[in-house]
């Protein structure tokens, strides 16, 4: 059988590309570039198989110029909303995710997030680096407690549920904003509080963390208005995708006092972050690294690679993307 070329945008671990190369015709990036919107369009036009990344901004404009021979975009990652899927489904072109192996990891990284902004674990790093810390004192660097202080969740699904585990065990209460409830088992197990209104819910909460896709829907979903309902004590987390929040209206917000603080993996105009939130000084900012495990990124080119062979076998792949999904 004749192997179906497969271009791969970014460097992938070593051991996902040697099993590549065994198993398809494949163009790797070796320098690990970003590709330009030309580059991706090219590769549009040769592959049959795209394997993009997060980065690769594959809209309408990009897909439409693909190649007859383009059959399947298998996305190196949970999210698509970085890719026009229904345009790609109108052009008879399958898209595939990797759900499910980055939900540990994710997870550890939000709650990492949850106590580090409160417990100002940053900035007593950074005071001990400097050569700053001259003895302890009852006064010094005091932070906020966060055993008893209420969790708003918003999107509980995998990432949502595993955060939820872990904060239970903190002993931080359950809230948690999603389309429907969870089964009444998940909740039981979770101690959670289901709010059908996210208005009502965060004017309740100490804590929010957001662990839902951006979709058109969640689009601001955290706008202006809704960080207002905010008690101006409350901490916000987001380990999800930058666009879900109102970014400059946070940065005003944290700058004023409005907020006690944030811990951000992601922004709204990655890879450029606000310059107010590099300024303030209530913030913990990662540069989206919340699922950068080797485990994780190992486990997402093993189904990166089972969703092209399968279709190369001729049978439908097992994370295909539906478009009513989304």
């Amino acid at each position: 059988m004749k192997k179906p070329l497969v271009i791969v945008t970014r460097k992938l671990p070593d051991i996902v590309e040697t099993r590549m190369r065994e198993l398809f015709d494949v163009r790797l990036n070796d320098d690990d570039h970003a590709m330009s919107q030309a580059e991706l369009v090219e590769a549009m036009k040769t592959a049959e198989v795209l394997v993009p990344t997060v980065t690769d901004r594959l809209d309408s404009r990009a897909i439409v110029q693909a190649g007859p021979q383009l059959k399947l975009i298998a996305n190196f990652g949970a999210g698509v909303d970085h890719i026009d899927v229904e345009t790609a489904r109108q052009r008879g072109i399958a898209v595939t995710n990797t759900p499910g192996v980055l939900t540990e990891d994710t997870a550890d990284m939000t709650m990492a997030l949850i106590l580090a902004v409160p417990r100002r674990i940053v900035d007593g790093a950074a005071v001990l680096m400097n050569g700053e810390f001259k003895g302890w004192s009852p006064t010094w660097m005091l932070g906020k407690r966060i055993w008893g202080k209420r969790l708003g969740i918003i999107g509980m699904g995998r990432i949502g549920q595993a955060v939820a585990r872990r904060a239970k065990a903190f002993g931080l209460q359950i809230h948690y904003h999603n389309r429907k409830p969870v089964p009444k088992a998940t909740e039981t197990e979770l101690g959670a509080t289901y709010w059908e209104s996210l208005d009502q819910m965060l004017a309740r909460v100490d804590i929010v963390s957001v662990n839902c896709p951006h979709t058109p829907a969640t689009y601001h979903l955290l706008s202006a208005r809704r960080l207002k309902m905010l008690k101006p004590t409350a901490y916000v987390v987001n380990t999800a995708r930058g666009e879900v929040i109102d970014e400059n209206a946070l940065a005003r917000m944290l700058e004023a006092g409005e907020l006690a603080g944030a811990g951000l993996d992601v922004f709204e105009h990655e890879p450029a972050v606000n310059p107010k939130l590099l300024k303030l000084k209530n913030v913990v900012l990662l540069p989206h690294m919340g699922s950068a495990t080797l485990e994780s990124r190992v486990d997402m080119g093993e189904k990166v690679i089972v969703n092209i062979k399968t279709y190369a076998d001729g049978h439908r792949p097992p994370d295909r993307v539906i478009p009513a999904m989304l």
